[in-house]
């Protein structure tokens, strides 16, 4: 219906954007060119802003992109080595690893124009400034590079309409959420950087309940611990996608949209398809999945050293945290297989410049789309490998 698009086109303008905590969105003046508008058409102008939208590539570049990536990806990690890293993907130290995922959220990802279902609202990050000053210490940085507003959460604890949401207890075959008529789940929430926003959207929507979960238990508890989270309205959990035997706290087919937000590329090549396979499941037929990551040939793949490639565009930083880099040909091919229908799947190329050291660093992103069927016309596992 057009209420429920209407919805998921907030939703995506709420969650796929990311912080935007550089000095220039912390001044009070709002920027003359919306984010996603801002073309380079003078290239003598190119440091006067910090990012310019929708660029394109000349051969040269293209080639030269290629040639570094092949450079720095024929010394493979040793085997062993890469065993390791799967192994202790689960370990790693969470203040490290949160912190890690904030700066890139924060750095990476601005908003698709407005042709795209993208808005640019400046209070959202006045909002998140004040927010974690005001409940994490009053410290001058803010918690994990993210700041919400403190209004946000009394505006969630005075709503009634919350009740509406919540589990029913005494039911035996009640679950979180169980009540609601529209259901979210973001995988890899974090610390919550995008779960309070989402709810600050939820608590004005009667019947709708979210669901968040990260494979770091220290993460949830942070999430679980704030003081706008309601177990009426939202469920945090501990979960490892990758697990395909763990269950999820509520029945397949009953999610309306999952946000998929640079948590794919974390996660070995080998695993993804399981892993969007299952995810595909939770939706219900006319389910909406958001996805945005890493693009092939970003700034961040192309200054890995040698013997960090794990292997074929896929890196481990020095953390041992690992990302790999798609093509929006190899994110429609895995959804296509889960069963899913394109409705966006762009590539998204910015120019960010770094105008004190007269530095430019071309910045490319996946940003997708895919739509549960409302009848299955189809097996899965027939649909053919598209070609670029």
């Amino acid at each position: 219906s057009p209420n429920k698009m209407n919805f998921i086109t907030r939703l995506s303008a709420l969650c796929l954007r990311k912080s935007k905590l550089q000095h220039r969105h912390q001044s009070n003046r709002r920027p003359a060119v919306p984010l996603g508008a801002r073309i380079l058409t003078d290239p003598s102008k190119v440091f006067e802003h910090n990012m310019w939208d929708h660029m394109r590539w000349s051969q040269e570049e293209e080639e030269s992109a290629k040639q570094k990536a092949a450079e720095n990806s024929f010394v493979k990690v040793q085997w062993e080595d890469q065993d390791k890293y799967e192994r202790e993907a689960k370990i790693l130290p969470e203040k490290k690893r949160q912190e890690l995922k904030t700066e890139e959220r924060s750095l990476e990802c601005r908003r698709i124009n407005s042709t795209n279902g993208f808005t640019d609202k400046k209070e959202m990050f006045e909002e998140r400034e004040k927010y974690w000053k005001k409940n994490y210490g009053g410290g001058s940085t803010p918690v994990q590079g993210y700041v919400y507003n403190k209004n946000q959460a009394q505006t969630l604890t005075d709503n009634p309409q919350g009740k509406n949401c919540g589990e029913e207890p005494g039911k035996l075959d009640s679950f979180p959420g169980s009540d609601a008529t529209y259901r979210i789940l973001e995988v890899g929430c974090g610390a919550g950087n995008s779960v309070f926003p989402i709810l600050k959207v939820l608590c004005n929507t009667p019947g709708t309940f979210l669901y968040c979960c990260d494979f770091a238990s220290g993460a949830v508890e942070l999430v679980k611990s704030h003081s706008s989270y309601n177990s009426a309205w939202c469920s945090a959990f501990v979960h490892d996608v990758c697990d395909d035997a763990l269950p999820y706290p509520f029945p397949d087919e009953i999610l309306d949209v999952i946000l998929l937000v640079f948590v794919l590329s974390t996660i070995h090549p080998d695993r993804m398809q399981g892993v969007v396979n299952r995810l595909a499941k939770l939706l219900k037929p006319g389910g909406m999945l958001l996805f945005r990551d890493y693009g092939r040939y970003d700034t961040a793949q192309l200054r890995f050293k040698k013997g960090r490639c794990l292997s074929e565009n896929f890196y481990v930083r020095g953390d041992g945290t690992r990302v790999y880099f798609f093509t929006k040909d190899e994110v429609w091919n895995m959804f296509s297989l889960a069963g899913l229908t394109e409705v966006q799947n762009l590539v998204d190329r910015r120019l960010q410049v770094n105008r004190k050291k007269k530095v430019k660093m071309q910045r490319v992103w996946v940003q997708s789309k895919f739509q549960k069927p409302l009848l299955s016309l189809h097996n899965p596992e027939e649909i053919t490998e598209r070609h670029p």
